[in-house]
């Protein structure tokens, strides 16, 4: 499954390109769940614990992709929160803003609104994360520069 975030392009994509860049993104999932099948229990186990995860939400976080929480990511520069900022200054906040992206049920929605540049108005009506971002964006420390 592609969970990239649409951009506006002007040019549309045609099905082949759109079908290169599904296989992509599928054949990278496949590399890092087999990636994670290969580690041994115990150092899942590890992972999981620096992580502060469950080794199950650790497997179903990487079974979900690396693009899995892109929309989170694109949200928050959309909102002129520096993301790398926000993950040094409040790792447990971001990482639990991940976890709750990763698993959201309003995937679509947001990926149109950010594609139509609508979800920084709308984005707390259905984002399971919009308090922690609002209270993100009253921060000077965690903005962009």
């Amino acid at each position: 499954m592609d969970n990239t975030i649409p951009t506006l392009d002007p040019k549309p994509e045609n099905l082949t390109d759109r079908l290169k860049r599904w296989c992509s993104a599928t054949w990278a999932a496949i590399n890092e769940a087999k990636l994670l099948a290969s580690l041994d229990d115990e150092t899942v186990k590890l992972l999981a614990q620096d992580n502060a995860l469950s080794e199950q939400e650790l497997r179903e976080l990487i079974a979900k992709g690396p693009h899995a929480a892109d929309e989170m990511l694109a949200l928050m520069k959309l909102l002129n929160i520096d993301p790398e900022e926000a993950r040094l200054e409040e790792p447990v906040e971001f990482r639990e803003m991940h976890v709750t992206c990763v698993h959201c049920g309003e995937k679509t929605r947001c990926r149109r609104e950010l594609a139509d540049g609508s979800a920084a108005v709308d984005f707390a009506s259905y984002c399971g994360n919009a308090e922690l971002l609002d209270d993100m964006r009253s921060r000077p420390e965690l903005l962009a520069k």
